[in-house]
């Protein structure tokens, strides 16, 4: 999930100052995973550290990125601000923000899963397998819980589809190259809703992140240990770089571990984009 950061992104840039109040910050149970980035024009993996670069885990909220590019090529979703869906009792809403009206910014801004929902509840399970197959998207498994034929509304949240820090970067590379079975318009509408602004050196940042959990032998959710995910890429003189990091919480904290990954990595990009050769 993500939570809404302040208009004047001067934070984004987070300079030299700002950057040691937000590594005391973090909890020392956290574990990145994976930093990686990778050149969109060539498809070049210009930066790789961790252990989990290669490791699928629920893509959670990122899929969301996904989710967008289905419903503006399908029409359902219209541009920033269009359709604006009512909250109804019986949606998922374990936030409060979540019980209110809806359009695709406030769905990006604060990650409403009912409004994911109701896009793939319009498309259809055929055609939402369809566009996940199109996309090459990390497992492509979308049957969902076992036995509860759900993939339509759940097969992203911690339960059939996974995909690697590494399959992110290829994905939104492959968006980014015009190669996916979308329209330009759905790749121009959703990064307008995902941009997250412009860091002092002069990159404007698109993301999303994404909190989710792994399962055990017998695939009951394992919410000790949550995974966070922040995705996307940044643009510079004609020139893009996709990015994914993904960090593992030693136990659940009260900030979702998917913040907290954002705001390291947004510390730590205006430096890592200008050192990317």
């Amino acid at each position: 999930m993500r939570r809404p950061l302040p208009l004047a992104l001067s934070v984004l840039a987070l300079s030299t100052l700002a950057l040691p109040v937000l590594l005391l910050a973090a909890p020392a149970q956290a574990a990145t995973l994976c930093t990686a980035l990778a050149d969109v024009a060539t498809g070049k993996v210009l930066k790789q550290d961790g252990p989990g670069c290669e490791q699928r885990v629920s893509p959670a909220s990122t899929f969301k990125i996904p989710i967008a590019l289905m419903g503006y090529d399908a029409g359902i979703l219209k541009d920033a601000h269009q359709p604006s869906w009512p909250y109804k009792p019986g949606y998922p809403a374990w936030r409060k923000e979540w019980k209110a009206d809806v359009d695709p910014t406030y769905w990006m801004k604060e990650s409403v899963v009912w409004y994911s929902q109701e896009i793939t509840r319009a498309l259809g399970m055929e055609r939402f397998r369809r566009y996940v197959e199109g996309f090459g998207y990390g497992n492509e498994d979308v049957s969902g819980n076992k036995g509860r034929k759900d993939g339509l509304t759940e097969s992203w949240l911690s339960t059939s589809l996974d995909i690697s820090p590494r399959e992110q970067l290829g994905f939104l590379s492959r968006m980014l190259r015009g190669e996916l079975p979308v329209s330009r318009q759905a790749v121009a509408m959703t990064a307008e809703i995902i941009r997250v602004g412009t860091t002092a050196n002069g990159w404007e940042v698109h993301g999303k992140t994404g909190m989710g959990f792994a399962r055990d032998a017998k695939g009951k959710l394992v919410r000790g240990k949550p995974y966070g995910w922040f995705v996307g890429w940044a643009t510079k003189d004609g020139r893009s770089v996709a990015f994914a990091r993904l960090d593992r919480d030693a136990a659940r904290q009260d900030t979702p571990t998917s913040w907290r990954a954002r705001d390291a990595l947004l510390a730590e990009l205006p430096a890592l984009l200008d050192a990317v050769k």
